[in-house]
């Protein structure tokens, strides 16, 4: 399977769980992308179109994290669920963004709800 297969069968599974995946400001929509190296999550208010906040591997709080790239996930997890809660959001809706429920993607919902986010 070509890499170009793989981009459009991710964006057909994408497209298909985006239909009933939508985000409000009470709550908003915790978006997951996965490269090779690192993880991205943010809230988003599909109401407004606006990202209400946003964490990933690249941030410079996270520039000392290590150990596998599961833990590194499962703790950015938990620091966009401390984020959340201090601005007064406890429930989120989870898109995986056409990725598979499992590895990197479970770790960081794990750890989000480990923090206290409701999903």
């Amino acid at each position: 399977m070509s890499q170009i297969d793989k981009a459009a069968r991710r964006q057909k599974i994408k497209a298909r769980s985006r239909a009933t995946v939508y985000g409000t400001p009470e709550r908003p929509r915790l978006c997951v992308f996965r490269s090779l190296s690192e993880i991205y999550a943010q809230l988003i208010d599909d109401q407004s179109g606006k990202t209400l906040m946003a964490v990933s591997t690249m941030s410079k709080e996270n520039a000392g994290l290590s150990g596998t790239k599961s833990e590194v996930s499962a703790a950015v997890g938990r620091q966009l669920a401390d984020k959340a809660l201090a601005q007064g959001i406890s429930s989120v809706v989870f898109d995986r963004n056409g990725f598979r429920y499992h590895g990197r993607i479970k770790a960081l919902a794990d750890g989000a709800r480990e923090a206290g986010l409701i999903f």
